[in-house]
């Protein structure tokens, strides 16, 4: 997924580790992946012993907002057939950065009225 957005793909920001985790805005990528300095950075929570500056494990990217929304629960998308097979609503799904299909983003966009 990493090297698959670009600068200026629309992406959703989305809640989790949070008492209702959902999206919660919409966002715009706005820069090139690198690698992720708190990887390096031994007082940081995020330091990353195997990570090296030949071979960094996390990447980053910088975003920008474009609209915030109201929280778009799990629960609410769950109740919603045209993401029925979104990888988010998947049991078990840990994943923090996923593709998300036009029907889905389409359908979330009119649901959210953005």
């Amino acid at each position: 997924m990493r090297d698959e957005s670009s600068v200026g793909d629309l992406a959703f920001f989305y809640h989790s580790s949070c008492p209702q985790p959902g999206i919660a805005g919409l966002m715009l990528i706005a820069s090139k992946a690198y690698a992720d300095p708190t990887q390096f950075d031994q007082s940081s929570p995020y330091f990353d012993l195997k990570s090296t500056d030949e071979k960094p494990r996390w990447t980053a990217v910088d975003v920008k907002l474009v609209k915030k929304t109201r929280l778009l629960g799990l629960d609410e998308m769950r109740r919603v057939d045209e993401l029925s097979g979104m990888r988010l609503l998947a049991r078990g799904n840990r994943l923090s950065v996923m593709p998300v299909s036009v029907t889905e983003f389409d359908a979330i966009c009119k649901i959210l009225g953005i």
